[in-house]
């Protein structure tokens, strides 16, 4: 990729100009260190935000950090790499009208730039009768929302996957797989083509905001070893999309929010390779109105893989993806939260139901026996998990739909559920209109 990258190592070959991973720091002079925008949070809304900003004001300067080494390594990464077509979300809500716009941007990107796209459709199958009953419901929001789907019985169902048995479902033709970690990086390029520049390795400690800017204070890995050496860059507007770590962003602001980021785990499976052909489309539950997330389903992967999950079990380290992950801070801001113990009193037997299969697999395969009866244990091999960065907020309450918070010189996505992945062009529109108009108010202000 030609990525122009600020990054911790001081040696550099000129042979390796355009790699990313081994591309060095420009040197911090004081007008160097000096950016229109900074965006901080390399994953796909972040770069998707630099790469659209960068094109409505290509004289500006613009920077992005990432405190990792390579983008897109956390919510980004570590999702089943759906193009949602928005079935779920309530009509005429941010998630609802993001998706629908998303759909064909993300296609469209795709299809420009050659990324590998999949229009597998998904089929949400109904097991019971009561489920047949929340399908009805579902089928009207989807008409409501304009999403073209077809009703199926169980005969019309056992036609398009033989190793499904169910009453019922709905069929969604125009849900999508990609491999999100390459549409960032193909962003990404994008951004660094029209002169972004992308800081990797670097993590913010501080943010300082005064009447006519941001100061933003970093550790930079050094190359070699673990030592850090200290940046301070400076913002005339700051855009944060930092996922997990959203709400300790705004807290370097002392801006005044309600919510705090919970961590949830979503765990899955990979089939073995004999089981790729086992559906022919994404299986999905009819998931349960009550609860905040979509159930177990047979995802299949841009790689020709299949894939089961997620399940959603607490998690009780943000970055924690390993099978056993503890941090200190994580818990302790967590267990100081109000909004932490009413969310886990209200879902406590699903919580538990969940943390049982999370450790017992013959009860993680029943979620998947309910519509695919013919798969067993030693079917499930193991897979990377991912975390959900969930913003909750001191009542308890779960935050469904988008969630921004702003400063005069500052901008924050404090929640971006999913489908935050296939919305991330129209979510980057919408934050340069937003950060446009203040910025705007800003320059009238000073005049």
């Amino acid at each position: 990729m030609n990525m122009t990258l600020t990054t911790p190592s001081p040696d550099i070959n000129s042979s390796d100009k355009n790699d990313p991973d081994k591309n060095g720091p420009e040197t911090n002079s004081p007008d160097n260190s000096v950016y229109d925008y900074i965006i901080i949070g390399g994953g796909i809304v972040g770069v998707s935000t630099a790469w659209q900003l960068q094109q409505r004001e290509p004289d500006k300067r613009i920077l992005l950090i990432e405190k990792e080494g390579k983008l897109s390594q956390h919510q980004t990464g570590h999702n089943s790499g759906v193009i949602h077509a928005g079935v779920y979300y309530e009509p005429g809500s941010m998630k609802a009208n993001f998706c629908k716009a998303g759909v064909t941007a993300t296609k469209a990107f795709c299809e420009k730039h050659d990324i590998p796209v999949e229009n597998c459709g998904k089929l949400l199958v109904a097991t019971s009768v009561l489920e047949l009953q929340r399908m009805e419901a579902l089928h009207k929001r989807c008409s409501d929302n304009g999403i073209e789907v077809e009703l199926l019985d169980a005969a019309g169902l056992a036609e398009k996957e033989p190793n499904i048995t169910g009453l019922g479902a709905i069929f969604v033709s125009s849900t999508s797989i990609v491999n999100y970690r390459l549409v960032t990086e193909k962003m990404a390029e994008q951004f660094c083509a029209l002169g972004g520049n992308i800081a990797l390795d670097t993590e913010v400690t501080h943010l300082i905001e005064t009447i006519d800017q941001i100061n933003v204070q970093c550790q930079q890995k050094a190359a070699l070893g673990h030592t850090f050496k200290g940046l301070n860059y400076v913002a005339k507007f700051l855009i944060t999309c930092s996922g997990l770590m959203a709400d300790r962003v705004t807290k370097m602001l002392n801006i005044d929010t309600e919510f705090q980021i919970i961590p949830y785990r979503g765990e899955y499976y990979r089939l073995q390779s004999q089981h790729n052909n086992i559906v022919n489309h994404l299986i999905y539950p009819i998931p349960d109105p009550e609860l905040p997330f979509l159930g177990v389903h047979l995802t299949r992967m841009i790689d020709g893989s299949v894939t089961v999950g997620p399940n959603a079990v607490q998690g009780w380290k943000r970055e924690g993806y390993g099978k056993i992950n503890i941090d200190l801070r994580d818990i302790s801001e967590m267990l100081k939260f109000p909004g932490f113990w009413r969310v886990s009193a209200k879902n406590l037997k699903t919580g538990l139901i969940e943390t049982k299969n999370s450790w017992w697999k013959p009860g993680y395969l029943k979620l998947i026996n309910k519509y695919c009866p013919i798969l067993k244990v030693t079917d499930l091999e193991d897979y990377p998990a991912g975390i959900r960065a969930q913003a909750v907020l001191k009542d308890g309450t779960l935050v469904h739909d988008f969630l921004f918070a702003e400063s005069p010189r500052s901008l924050h996505v404090c929640n971006a559920p999913s489908p935050a992945a296939t919305s991330a062009i129209p979510i980057g529109d919408y934050i340069c209109n937003k950060v446009r108009d203040k910025y705007l108010t800003l320059v009238s202000d000073v005049n």
